[in-house]
């Protein structure tokens, strides 16, 4: 496994966002069930997420900077949850952090303990490296997928937008039961510090190299926590 990556981020976003940026690594990897020590780390990190802590997590530094950025670019955070926000409310409707298996359970953990937004892509589906750029008129999600709105922001590689950020991913980019490599990206807006998306994507990673993960069959995931 290499160490994190910057991903590109076209002129024209970098201008209006210049501190918007994606940082991402490639590993080895499968998705699969989560093993015992995993599920307990999520059954301790729910006992410890009380609902005071819950109803607090908004006014924290990396979760308002999401939710200032959310702002900038259109969407109401009261509506549309920024990452961190998004995985407490579900955390407090289900009574605890529910497991999905891995790679899910690894990018959960990483949000809850960061609060830095994350996704996972299938690394081998992609055409090149990940960055960031504005869709364009009549452009669709994964080039087949559902139209885009026109500069809405999206994760790309070469060819198409494999995903909108903190959003949905690509039909395709998405990492399925075929899932060989995985690229697992993390997002940094203004107000979120360099060592916080570092801890992110090195949490996640640590987290999978310690979870010999059994295969899933069928398994499938498009999940990015925002």
């Amino acid at each position: 496994m290499s160490g994190p990556v910057s991903g590109w981020v076209s002129p024209e976003l970098r201008d209006e966002f210049p501190h918007l940026g994606l940082r991402y690594v490639e590993l080895v990897g499968s998705p699969g069930k989560t093993p015992r020590p995993v599920r307990e780390r999520l059954r301790v990190m729910s006992n410890r997420f009380t609902g005071g802590k819950a109803i607090n997590t908004r006014q924290q530094p990396v979760p308002w900077a999401y939710r200032v950025f959310y702002r900038q670019i259109g969407i109401d955070p009261d509506d549309r949850r920024t990452p961190i926000e998004e995985v407490v409310l579900e955390r407090m409707k289900l009574g605890g952090f529910v497991s999905r298996g891995l790679p899910d359970d690894a990018l959960l953990i990483a949000t809850v303990e960061t609060g830095v937004g994350m996704l996972a892509l299938d690394a081998d589906a992609l055409d090149g490296p990940p960055g960031l750029r504005l869709a364009t008129a009549g452009e669709r999600l994964g080039g087949k997928g559902r139209r885009l709105t026109p500069r809405q922001i999206v994760v790309a590689d070469a060819s198409r937008a494999v995903g909108v950020l903190f959003g949905d991913v690509a039909e395709g980019s998405e990492v399925r039961s075929s899932t060989r490599r995985l690229t697992v990206a993390a997002v940094r807006v203004k107000g979120v510090p360099e060592v916080s998306v570092e801890e992110a994507l090195w949490t996640v990673v640590e987290t999978l190299d310690a979870s010999p993960a059994e295969p899933s069959a069928g398994a499938t995931t498009s999940r990015g926590t925002g």
